[in-house]
């Protein structure tokens, strides 16, 4: 995916205000309109402007752009970092999305705010706002209760977007699960006249986690085991999200072998189950004596691991 410097397409700085942005991208506008530019590849041109615009006269999609999209030179390809707009709080008021014209680019970075549900100008109620939050894994077993920091753009007295973070206490439901929404009432924008505020979406996703993998309801995890462990079998002390369980190695098990502890992924009416894979990790042999007991188990068994191995 090519990246895009929004600021360059527009030919201003990245400290221009509102209304900077705005006589530059009129002045573009015109000078590329389809209907009477001469200009060569003008529509492609006049298409790449209006994005720019869309995306630079928004102080939500602005500032998320500056934190993250502007890092990449014009151009060059560019993948965001996964969960780069955790924390980022947008209102959804953005880009037309049915419109068509938007770049790769703009789609990787912004596709799933500017699907947002819109509400009609005519409502009383405030809009809706959406933001995602990542939460521990262990939240989603247990419960809690967290205070969560949002990123709100807002405008200083010149005009110039600036990042302004805003406290929420939150209660996390046991059973939640990545991609489910936390609902906060009233902490939208506010209403029209006398109507109330909108609403607060919160997305919720997983923090990465070394131990611990998600799919749906289920978790996976390795279990590191020895050699002796895999082939006589043994009981195990397991640490999972929700305490310690002591796990049964069957006898003979070999390296990604999954044992499932059902019921013991994330809760739910039907929750999840907790799938350990076995993973054997060989000790380093670095006395003489350790190396003497790798050379009698290789006496001792009549084995070739690569027998089924062809060619």
């Amino acid at each position: 995916m090519k990246s895009k410097d929004y600021y360059e397409v527009l030919g201003i700085v990245k400290t221009a205000s509102d209304e900077e942005i705005k006589v530059a991208y009129r002045k573009l506008a015109r000078k590329y309109h389809p209907d009477v530019s001469k200009e060569p590849e003008a529509e492609e041109r006049f298409k790449e402007v209006g994005e720019a615009y869309a995306v630079l006269k928004d102080p939500e999609k602005r500032a998320a752009y500056d934190q993250v999209g502007s890092q990449a030179k014009h151009g060059q390809d560019f993948t965001p970092p996964p969960n780069w707009d955790s924390g980022f709080e947008f209102s959804g008021n953005g880009f037309n999305p049915n419109a068509g014209d938007q770049s790769a680019f703009f789609e990787e970075l912004f596709g799933r705010q500017t699907r947002a549900r819109q509400q009609s100008t005519m409502n009383a109620k405030g809009q809706d706002h959406h933001a995602k939050v990542m939460i521990d894994l262990v939240d989603a077993y247990l419960g809690a209760k967290r205070t969560i920091t949002l990123q709100m753009p807002t405008h200083d007295a010149q005009g110039r977007v600036f990042i302004q973070d805003r406290k929420l206490d939150v209660t996390i439901p046991k059973g939640i699960y990545a991609g489910q929404h936390l609902r906060l009432t009233g902490q939208g924008s506010p209403g029209v006249g006398t109507g109330p505020s909108g609403d607060l979406y919160l997305e919720v996703s997983f923090k990465p986690n070394d131990k611990f993998r998600v799919d749906g309801r289920d978790v996976y995890m390795d279990l590191p085991i020895s050699p002796w462990e895999a082939a006589l079998g043994e009981k195990v002390d397991v640490l999972t999200p929700s305490g310690s369980v002591d796990l049964k190695i069957p006898a003979g098990s070999n390296s990604g072998r999954k044992l499932r502890l059902k019921g013991r992924g994330i809760p739910g009416k039907e929750p999840g189950d907790l799938y350990v894979v076995i993973v054997i990790v060989t000790p380093e042999a670095e006395t003489e004596a350790e190396k003497e007991a790798y050379r009698s188990m290789a006496k001792s068994f009549n084995f070739n691991p690569r027998k089924y191995i062809k060619g």
